[in-house]
């Protein structure tokens, strides 16, 4: 149960309070003057005194928020209501209301005791009138003394417990925030990775070609025209090529080289482009029947030969190069070979970025993204091999 659920009916049991009280004191003086008991000016005096001294209270602001204050208060109404129980019996009856008020206001424990005093005045004052002590004048006082701690400690515990769950609450709600911020942030760093892989192996890689195509032509320009020609031909075509990658990374569709064919086919086109662009040799022959993977791992395996085959042209100083898909039963594999200067595939700079791209670690990323495996065998003057492989995922029983 939440504080917020406890306050209306403690506003409840305030007002009943209140109206106990004021009640018993009418009551009392009512009895004294019909009765025509002996005294019967005091009572009605003291009746009256004691209930200006309890409206008092409320209307204090100290005796809310002071425990002093609340105490002094305490004291007075106790003083009226002993003279009270001095001059009738029936100022017995006000210990009740009394018993919740010492609970309530005193601070700690303080509470108990005097709520113990307070009800052996009531029994020793009621004795005084009956001029004897009797079982019930005991148990009446003592009775409502206990149903008074019983309930106020209660109350107290249940009060105690919901302010426990309530700040419970509050700090799984602010983990669950921090968790979804954290979520969110992970999700825009993964998303960052995604992009940065996509535009290195893709959009990057064919900026490079037309700069390369470019500076040919502006080479070929003053000898040969048509040669210049072809070359910006090939630039337009790489730039058009580049310019539908760009749309596809917005819509998030398959790569357009996918699009038109199967995995091989891509692949087979991707060597004799980058074999035209580049005056590398390369080479592409398929192991096995092709099978239709899922488009995750077709695409992961085309931006991977993609990235490779760019390395080589731009890096490795080669004249040929070997692209292998290769279909088994358990796995697909890529395999790109080449007989260039090879490198360190240990050193800090294969492990991280070439020349300010992504290079071998997007390679790894990717791979690693579909719980791929990613080798690469190399040594200066022996060229490389870079093989990486998937479970086979057929397309037919995702």
């Amino acid at each position: 149960m939440e504080p917020h659920a406890l306050a209306r009916p403690l506003r409840v049991l305030r007002v009943c309070l209140h109206l106990l009280m004021l009640g018993l004191l009418g009551l009392a003086a009512v009895r004294v003057v019909i009765g025509d008991g002996p005294h019967a000016a005091s009572v009605v005096t003291a009746s009256v005194l004691m209930a200006a001294v309890y409206v008092a209270g409320p209307l204090l602001p100290k005796v809310s928020c002071s425990d002093a204050a609340a105490a002094v208060w305490l004291a007075a109404l106790g003083l009226v209501w002993l003279v009270l129980l001095w001059l009738t019996p029936d100022g017995v009856w006000l210990a009740f209301p009394l018993f919740f008020l010492q609970l309530h206001l005193l601070p700690g424990w303080w509470g108990l005791p005097v709520v113990g005093v307070t009800a052996v005045l009531a029994i020793a004052g009621f004795g005084w009138h009956q001029e004897t002590f009797s079982i019930a004048a005991v148990i009446g006082p003592a009775l409502g003394a206990a149903v008074a701690v019983a309930t106020v400690l209660g109350y107290q515990a249940l009060y105690a417990e919901s302010e426990q769950r309530r700040r419970l609450i509050e700090q799984l709600t602010e983990a669950r925030s921090e968790l979804a911020a954290a979520e969110r942030s992970a999700g825009v760093l993964a998303e960052r990775e995604r992009l940065a892989r996509e535009i290195h192996d893709t959009l990057a890689q064919g900026l490079s070609s037309i700069q390369l195509l470019l500076r040919a032509a502006e080479r070929a320009l003053p000898d040969r025209v048509e040669n210049a020609e072809q070359h910006v031909r090939q630039a337009r075509t790489e730039a058009q090529h580049n310019l539908a990658e760009a749309r596809r990374f917005v819509h998030a569709l398959t790569p357009p080289d996918l699009e038109s064919g199967s995995l091989p086919v891509a692949l087979e086109r991707l060597c004799a482009t980058t074999a035209e662009r580049t005056g590398l040799a390369v080479h592409f022959h398929l192991d096995a029947e092709p099978v239709a993977l899922p488009t995750p791992y077709e695409v992961a395996l085309l931006r991977i030969a993609q990235s490779a085959l760019a390395n080589t042209a731009q890096h490795a100083g080669a004249s040929r190069a070997e692209v292998t898909l290769s279909y088994m039963d358990t796995r697909v594999t890529l395999d790109v070979v080449d007989d260039g200067v090879g490198f360190e595939p240990e050193s800090p700079a294969a492990a991280g970025s070439v020349e300010g791209g992504f290079g071998l670690a997007a390679m790894r990323a990717r791979a690693r993204a579909l719980g791929g495996r990613l080798s690469i065998e190399s040594a200066p003057g022996r060229g490389t091999a870079l093989a990486v492989s998937f479970a086979r995922h057929d397309e037919e029983a995702e």
